[in-house]
């Protein structure tokens, strides 16, 4: 989508308020930095974290600064630098190798699995904002399983208690597969397109539209 995007592209702005589409792919760029730095070296990763502050938006508005400074094909090598680092680093960890992340310990499939999210949400504020409609096919099964798993997240990153209760989610796939979680007889149940429940899990679109 932004291969050939000339400057005046890069500086379209996206659907995320004050961020254009350079802010999309520098946010990925400095994620999947951070993600192949936590799949190679622990010490380092904590080292990072720790000095960050609790100010959120400083802290991302930090990471993003220096890739922010690049003309955007110089942006654009960059991100494709960190993605394959990242790819490299967690390739070459057994899946349920339990690799350092900011809120909690992941294995690294399931950080692997964080980044197709981010690629996936991000990529949809890029789409958006150029006026493009993606095709998904069956690999988005990748992000509705690492939804699925991490459905509870919300509740816990805002201090909120998890609700006791057991989870059905019934999502069709682009191809019509219908993928099945959770036990058949439970009373919260989730169905859905698979591309619709991503939209929603990833905040890009609201329930109401989906």
């Amino acid at each position: 989508m932004v291969a050939d995007l000339d400057t005046e592209g890069w500086r379209t702005e996206t659907p995320a308020p004050g961020w254009t589409v350079a802010h999309q792919i520098a946010h990925l760029a400095a994620t999947f930095k951070l993600a192949a730095l936590a799949a190679s070296d622990a010490g380092r990763f904590s080292a990072v974290v720790s000095r960050l502050t609790p100010d959120f938006s400083a802290n991302v508005d930090a990471a993003l600064a220096g890739y922010l400074a690049e003309e955007p094909p110089e942006l654009l090598r960059r991100w494709r630098e960190e993605r394959v680092a990242a790819e490299r680093a967690l390739s070459a960890l057994p899946g349920d190798h339990m690799v350092p992340w900011l809120v909690r310990p992941l294995p690294a499939a399931v950080l692997a699995c964080a980044g197709m999210m981010e690629l996936f949400a991000h990529g949809q504020d890029v789409a958006d904002a150029l006026g493009i409609r993606r095709r998904h096919d069956d690999r988005i099964g990748h992000l509705v399983g690492f939804a699925v798993r991490t459905w509870d997240f919300g509740y816990l990153a805002r201090k909120i208690d998890v609700p006791d209760v057991q989870m059905r989610f019934e999502i069709t796939a682009p191809s019509g597969k219908v993928w099945e979680f959770g036990p058949a007889d439970a009373d919260q149940r989730v169905t859905g397109p698979a591309v619709d429940f991503c939209l929603l899990a990833t905040r890009r679109r609201h329930h109401a539209d989906l």
